[in-house]
């Protein structure tokens, strides 16, 4: 046992002082005048440096008390107070994390068996939440100073080993934060005690440090020869320690030295010290034999579970059922880490955005599994400093809905601009990979007598296989199942990439509609007309060149007759939107699309244009176009992910909201669209988690891109300007309509458009009730069947077309709101806008859920755009009930028949 020191100084003024004092720690002059902080009536000096702190910890511990009592697990996220904490800078969240701590102890002592006074109520209620709000802390992403670094050491080897074993891994980075620490100057005596109370088994480099020693592993990692290198348990752990085994012993210890390194990837980002000694190991290994395994290694840990970082609380009172930790998180960040190190690979970056689309899937209950590791996958991309490696950042810039996700994928960008000597807004255009394809979209590859075709088709990836005489096959040959099962494996995975970056690209060239950027004519043709992949999109695509509207389906330009347009290689070209061009033309280029045979990716030609009306005049600052439908919550937030909108899903709790808001950066503009929960009931109005199921629209606004956003309470009541506290001030006014420029009012009142009439309940065909309780009947009975929108009204120009050629052209007709079909049995008027159906001649209701198989069946109609599923559903439905005599199931036949 260590002989107690004399009285050594160790850790910030005024902190921890009894627990110090019992082990002589403790600073000479610490005492001094202190007050009572509810609601455990705790007592803080006056002096303290954590005395702001101790203030925002009683605020939230008043907070849990009345929101949570002794029934619930405490969770800083379902608190307001608790959020805002989590949204402190570091520095602000240790300073905490150490008043907690404080607290924590201090309650524990008063708390003991026959403590005497008995503890009170609330000092028993603060050692219930102050242990969760800890472990939360712990694996959130703090910082401190040295002193306070020891403070939390000192208060941690006060805690059992069975309660350290979820944050070991914040235990041993803050261990080696004190290495760190050594290396700059030694440890004083108070700082070497605090690492002696630390049980060795909690980190097994303290006794080198405590000595004064540069830390290593006690056993050399010859001595764990043939021991599982990594927690058996998942897949590419397993294949690790399997592929471990067959190394001769000498290569193995290389290995492991390696292994231990990345052990140790603790932070968010890797030092340039952790990089340096990586590459050293690397060196011994050899850059191209380590990336052999490697590239194995990441192709299953993206197919495996990933490891959650979850953890279970520091106390005995966090529930026994949450996910435990999970041992090898750090070692797969660490590999992940080490990918820029390694030789150029193509298989790498795509292996590394499969990691990171896993990781941040989310989990019902959870959230996402694990965006520490997707985080990490998203850096190593930007580091590569390959076009390769940016346009895989691509796919995830349009996969990837999580917030906190989108803003390490624009780091990334930014810092492979940096790495590659770009602009950051020419970074996406020319990191898109080609895929080996030919000038029309096309790879072949040979199997023997077999020949697989990859083609492009419209935003789709088709692999189809031909034999030697070059008749199609239905499906793989066996023979290359069996005997190329590798090359088959990466032809497959090919197509899935070239699938995912289509996808990507379509997205990318219909967001840039709106910021309407132009290219001179010779980098666009590189880049987009002659690009394998983007020029599938491009030529299907009209374009201003010099101001002229053209299309590039041959890849020359020509215009709606289909006259070639002249023009210098000097051109300057964008994309063509409909908005203020006179009616003639647009309708002139929907028929020359027609004419060739060009569905675009998404709607250009028909693309919807929203003008001002004279309501909208009137209010002047707003308007009130989608206002009072009711949404589906989680819905209508993914579409806001997905159109690049930002919204806070609506909680059952006491705090402000800003409403969805879209920033506009090359105009200047934020603008609003205001939503407001519905309900107050919770299980019945919201989730198990507390979010509203619905919400309510209100009114779109516009304002300068630097004002602070308007705000409304989770429960309602309307927006007020934004204050540090709530209050009754109107809200800001904004920009009058008629000062946005057109194009972007459009734009804006289109995604909104796209929110309502896709979130809406009215879409529902299970809704004619109402839904609980019948509260949104009336609703749902005017959306379903109410004034087309302006997306329903382009649906409608689009049947016109498309109605004459059906093969049950003769059974129907189009009517002001609905295609109106003849049945055997009945007639059926399908709304233009919800899908939902009504039977003549009483206006019965028809209950018909669509299916997905049923939506992919267009009788091989030319549609002039991707993308409009209602246009499909509508199709579908009109195919089924003009033969309503041969339906089957048995659900449709009884509402039928009904009289």
């Amino acid at each position: 046992m260590s002989v107690v020191p004399r009285p050594a100084p160790v850790g910030l003024p005024l902190v921890f002082t009894e627990l110090k004092s019992q082990f002589g720690i403790l600073r000479t002059r610490e005492a001094a005048e202190t007050t009572l902080l509810p609601p455990d009536r705790f007592p803080v000096f006056l002096e303290s440096p954590l005395g702001s702190a101790h203030v925002v910890v009683s605020g939230l511990l008043e907070e849990a008390l009345v929101a949570l009592g002794q029934t619930q697990v405490p969770n800083l996220q379902t608190l307001s107070d608790g959020r805002r904490i989590l949204q402190l800078k570091e520095e602000e969240r240790g300073a905490v994390l150490l008043a907690l701590c404080e607290r924590h102890w201090h309650a524990e002592q008063r708390c003991e068996v026959g403590a005497n006074p008995v503890p009170s109520r609330e000092q028993q209620q603060a050692l219930f939440l102050t242990g969760p709000f800890i472990r939360q802390l712990l694996l959130s992403e703090f910082s401190l100073p040295r002193p306070g670094v020891f403070d939390l050491l000192l208060y941690l080897s006060q805690r059992p080993s069975s309660e350290l074993h979820e944050v070991r891994d914040v235990l041993e980075e803050l261990t080696e934060q004190t290495e760190t620490f050594q290396n700059h100057s030694e440890l004083t005596e108070g700082e070497s005690y605090v690492l002696t109370l630390l049980d060795t088994d909690r980190s097994p480099d303290r006794k080198s440090l405590r000595e004064g020693r540069p830390s290593k592993t006690e056993n050399p990692p010859s001595a764990a020869i043939g021991r599982p290198l990594l927690t058996p348990g998942e897949v590419w752990a397993d294949a690790v320690n399997h592929d471990m085994t067959a190394l001769p012993s000498d290569v193995e210890v290389i290995w492991r030295d390696l292994f231990t390194h990345l052990g140790m990837a603790h932070s968010s980002r890797p030092s340039k010290k952790w990089l340096k000694t990586a590459q050293q190991h690397l060196d011994q290994i050899g850059g191209s034999a380590a990336l052999e395994s490697i590239i194995e290694w990441l192709a299953l840990a993206s197919e495996s579970r990933l490891p959650t970082k979850m953890g279970r609380s520091p106390t005995p009172y966090f529930s026994a059922s949450s996910p435990s930790a999970d041992d090898n998180s750090d070692t797969l960040r660490g590999l992940l880490w080490l990918v820029p190190l390694l030789p150029d690979d193509p298989q790498v970056a795509r292996r590394l955005t499969a990691i990171a689309l896993s990781s941040y899937k989310k989990l019902p209950g959870i959230g996402p599994r694990a965006p520490k590791i997707g985080n990490a996958a998203v850096y190593s991309l930007s580091q590569m400093g390959t076009t390769d490696a940016v346009g895989q950042l691509a796919v995830l810039k349009t996969r990837v809905k999580l917030a906190s996700a989108q803003k390490e994928i624009e780091k990334a960008f930014r810092a492979a601009a940096e790495a590659l000597n770009l602009p950051r807004e020419e970074i996406e255009e020319i990191g898109v990979p080609t895929f080996d394809l030919d000038e029309g979209g096309t790879l072949t590859e040979q199997f023997e007598d077999y020949t697989a075709t990859i083609q492009i088709s419209g935003t789709s990836a088709e692999l189809t296989w031909t034999n030697s005489q070059g008749k199609p096959l239905k499906s793989i040959p066996a023979k290359v199942r069996n005997e190329h099962k590798d090359d088959l494996k990466d032809l497959k995975q090919t197509s899935k990439d070239l699938q995912s970056q289509l996808l990507a690209q379509r997205d990318r060239l219909d967001s840039l509609i709106l910021s309407q950027q132009t290219w001179s004519y010779q980098v666009w043709k590189e880049r987009y007309l002659d690009h394998p992949v983007v020029g599938a999109i491009a030529r299907r695509l009209i374009w201003n060149v010099d101001g002229a509207p053209a299309l590039f389906l041959t890849g020359t330009a020509e215009e709606r007759a289909g006259n070639a347009v002249s023009h210098g290689q000097t051109a300057d070209v964008s994309l063509w939107h409909p908005v203020g061009k006179p009616i003639d033309e647009v309708l002139a280029w929907r028929g020359r699309l027609e004419e060739v045979g060009i569905t675009q990716p998404f709607k250009q030609a028909h693309r919807e244009v929203y003008l001002l009306t004279e309501a909208e005049r009137r209010t002047e600052t707003y308007s009130n176009r989608f206002a009072a439908h009711v949404l589906r919550q989680h819905q209508f937030h993914a579409l806001c992910a997905a159109r690049g909108w930002k919204n806070k899903l609506r909680l059952m709790v006491d705090d402000v909201f800003p409403p969805a808001m879209k920033e506009l950066p090359k105009w200047g503009l934020r603008a609003e669209f205001w939503i407001e929960s519905v309900g107050d009931e919770f299980g019945r109005d919201t989730n198990d988690a507390g979010v509203y199921l619905h919400v309510a629209t209100d009114q779109v606004r516009f304002h300068p891109l630097g004002d602070d956003p308007n705000l409304a309470h989770a429960w309602g009541g309307g927006y007020h300007a934004a204050r540090r506290r709530r209050t009754e001030e109107a809200p800001h006014l904004g920009i009058p309509l008629e000062e946005i420029p057109p194009l972007v009012f459009s734009e804006i009142m289109r995604d909104v458009d796209l929110f309502v009439g896709v979130a809406s309940v009215g879409n529902d065909p299970t809704w004619q009730d109402g839904g609980p309780e019948g509260r949104f009947r009336d609703y749902w009975q005017t959306y379903s069947f109410g004034e087309l929108s302006g997306t329903a009204k382009t649906r409608k120009q689009v049947l016109e077309k498309l109605v004459p050629r059906l093969k049950i052209a003769s059974r129907c007709r189009l009517s002001d709101r609905f295609l109106v079909v003849q049945g055997d049995l009945r007639t059926y008027k399908i709304h233009l806008g919800s899908g939902n159906i009504l039977m003549e001649p009483n206006d019965q209701y028809l209950c018909i859920v669509p299916n997905s198989r049923q939506r992919s069946k267009d009788q091989g109609l030319f549609l002039p755009f991707e993308g409009d599923n209602m246009l499909s559903i509508i199709l579908s439905k009109a195919l089924l009930l003009a033969e309503d005599h041969k339906i089957k199931d048995p659900t449709i036949v009884r509402q039928i028949e009904q009289a």
